[in-house]
């Protein structure tokens, strides 16, 4: 019990550290001062539906206070896209540390939420990014890290994570 309640003192400090405070007192992420705790998922995706198409989904989320990570990837080598449940070659899922959750949440320091364009021509080359949080009003939600450093480093550790959760 003792090293659990340190355990949990030690990552109040850190994430103090890590995002400052905010909000009256809570810890935020983004331009919309989104207290932590109000975080509910998260998904990063880009695809590719030229020659060798490919599609790779991340997501995290909280559920009953765990935090979860799922990947899956679909590949079509030599052929286009866009590829399908049958094209899945990898999947996994795995329950974050608390460790690994507060390094997930210091990639989304400092970026920006902003409303959804669900238009015909809202596509895009991606990545898809979005954050979904308590108060999202269903609107707020298309995620951008704060540069292309961040996603790139983001885009590794999530590769990281993939190889474990098998």
């Amino acid at each position: 019990m003792k090293r659990i309640r340190g355990l949990m003192l030690l990552m109040a400090s850190c994430l103090t550290l890590l995002f400052g405070c905010g909000n009256r007192g809570r810890e935020t992420v983004t331009n919309r001062n989104i207290p932590i705790e109000d975080i509910t998922a998260f998904y990063f995706t880009v695809e590719n539906v030229n020659f060798d198409a490919f599609y790779q989904r991340y997501r995290f989320y909280a559920d009953n206070g765990a935090y979860i990570f799922d990947h899956e990837t679909r590949e079509r080598p030599g052929d286009y896209g866009p590829t399908t449940e049958a094209d899945v070659t990898d999947t996994g899922t795995m329950t974050l540390t608390d460790e690994e959750w507060a390094e997930f949440l210091g990639f989304l320091q400092d970026g920006t939420v902003s409303a959804r364009n669900d238009s015909a021509d809202a596509g895009g080359d991606g990545p898809w990014t979005f954050l979904y949080w308590k108060n999202d009003k269903a609107k707020y939600q298309v995620f951008s890290f704060r540069d292309d450093g961040t996603r790139l480093q983001f885009e590794a550790f999530c590769a990281a994570l993939a190889q474990t959760a098998r």
